[in-house]
């Protein structure tokens, strides 16, 4: 059996894809992490202004969640956050113990 671990993913959505494009893009990835791992909370903090510009951007729509899976799965998903449109950055951390 593979090794499970703790991580969480911070999101920042583009304000240019809409409210309805937004939410849409946090379905995709909930489903794809409930599809791939176990995912335990998410926690949508909003609209919030950047520290810097981003692609001419200086607000953003954040998203946190939490989700347990073997090690391979987080490389997949930050392949899939780099070729998403609307996906301004991203980050996994493996959560320690």
């Amino acid at each position: 059996m593979a090794v499970k671990a703790n991580y969480e993913t911070v999101m920042i959505f583009s304000l240019k894809q809409g409210e309805e494009g937004i939410q849409a893009l946090i379905e995709k990835f909930k489903a794809l992490i409930e599809k791939h791992a176990t995912l335990q909370n998410v926690d949508e903090w909003g609209k919030r202004r950047l520290a810097y510009l981003i692609n001419k951007e200086s607000d953003g729509y954040y998203v946190l969640m939490n989700f347990e899976s073997t090690a391979e799965f987080p490389a997949e998903l930050d392949r899939i956050f780099k070729i998403t449109d609307g996906v301004l950055r991203s980050m996994i951390i493996k959560k320690g113990e």
